[in-house]
């Protein structure tokens, strides 16, 4: 009986400490909502106060709750590494850079490929058209501002969806499971809404606007297929990192569909009447067309990262 017992208290000890990352990944996910919608009237108050002429100020409150829901998201990955347990970058897939050129190359390749199909497809169903008031030296500056934003949103995004949100659910479910979940919740945070306060700034404007930037959830033409889509980007970058065990690949990937978008409203122009079911509101990731070209990208994908042995028992 005494066996017995501690068997079944070692199981329960197990359990608990399997359930334990799920807990502290649900603490810092409601943290950065609600720290973020909290600090975001003070911060905009002060630059109004300090710079009430500057570009900065001028930017509507949605804007300030964005920025400091992603302030709390930054400021609290390392705490929440250490409460986990991970005494080192790696355990996040950042490892040392030698040797990952090519994984880096090829997941850029990938992204940036992908991304022109889709947008060679709009242009031949005249649903985009090109910008010819672009300007060589226009484009050099778009070219340097895309390649500045794929860099930065690439690092922090892959850092946190897959290093560690992905990372801390595969303590917890089995890596398809914590796949599948990270992935819509990736797609949950970037289906957000932009919405415009009504009246003025108070220390609860952050918290009134979070509903309300759930709205799109309600637009059924753009949730599907642009809710898919968006989880389908999740899983393709989370399964990069799953099948290499670091995150390189996934910088690529993640970074040249960034490059691309960015670019591609300075190159192109939306067409009028182009059908928004198939290309899109604009983003070009919202419609039918891009679930095709990104269900492509994913069979690329598996070819060029094959499973590894025993993959069912990684993570």
């Amino acid at each position: 009986m005494g066996c017995i017992a501690a068997a079944r208290g070692r199981g329960e000890g197990l359990e608990e400490f399997q359930m334990r990352p799920l807990g502290l990944l649900l603490v810092y996910i409601l943290s950065v909502f609600a720290g973020g919608a909290l600090a975001a009237p003070p911060v905009y108050w002060l630059v109004q106060a300090l710079a009430p002429a500057s570009p900065l100020a001028g930017n509507p409150f949605h804007r300030f709750v964005e920025r400091a829901l992603l302030a709390f998201a930054l400021l609290g990955i390392w705490p929440l590494l250490r409460t986990l347990g991970a005494d080192s970058w790696s355990a996040v897939g950042l490892v040392a850079p030698a040797g990952q050129k090519s994984r880096l190359a090829g997941g850029f390749l990938l992204g940036f490929g992908s991304l022109a199909v889709l947008a060679g497809l709009a242009l031949a169903w005249h649903a985009r058209e090109f910008n010819a008031n672009l300007t060589a030296t226009g484009l050099g500056m778009n070219i340097l501002a895309a390649a500045g934003t794929a860099t930065v949103v690439a690092g922090i995004e892959e850092l946190l969806f897959r290093g560690v949100i992905f990372g801390a659910l595969r303590r917890v479910f089995s890596w398809r499971g914590a796949l599948l979940l990270s992935s819509m919740i990736y797609a949950i945070v970037h289906f957000l809404q932009k919405p415009q306060l009504q009246g003025p700034v108070t220390w609860l404007s952050g918290l009134e606007l979070l509903p309300q930037m759930l709205r799109g959830f309600g637009e059924w033409p753009l949730l599907i297929p642009g809710f898919f889509n968006l989880t389908l980007v999740g899983l393709w970058l989370g399964l990069a990192y799953q099948r290499t065990g670091n995150l390189y690949f996934s910088f690529g990937l993640h970074g040249g569909w960034v490059f691309w978008l960015r670019i591609q409203d300075q190159l192109t122009r939306p067409t009028a009447g182009a059908s928004v079911r198939w290309f899109g509101s604009g983003k070009m990731i919202d419609g039918w067309a891009a679930l095709l070209v990104l269900g492509l990208a994913g069979v690329l994908l598996l070819w060029r990262l094959p499973a590894k042995s025993g993959e069912d028992a990684v993570g």
